[in-house]
């Protein structure tokens, strides 16, 4: 799972065109909005559309998207429970 939260890690950054941000700068645990990476609602879109791209993953319910986009860690978490086969 460490490995797929790295990748996911970049994939993030590259989605989102952090282009100051290194991937190795970003801790899978770390908060990504607010104090932590500082990202907003407009980025929380972004993610979510993200999702629904890349692993066909619908986020039907908006709460759920603040403990799903805590940190890559959860979000990982989330797409290995959710990813369609």
């Amino acid at each position: 799972m460490e490995a797929f939260a790295i990748k996911l890690k970049e994939q993030i950054i590259t989605h989102l065109n952090l282009e100051d941000l290194e991937p190795d700068e970003v801790g899978l645990d770390d908060p990504l909005f607010g104090e932590g990476l500082g990202l907003d609602s407009i980025d929380a879109l972004e993610l979510i559309v993200f999702l629904e791209k890349e692993y066909g993953i619908k986020i039907e319910n908006p709460e759920e998207g603040k403990q799903i986009f805590e940190s890559v860690n959860t979000i990982a978490k989330f797409i290995e429970e959710h990813k369609k086969s």
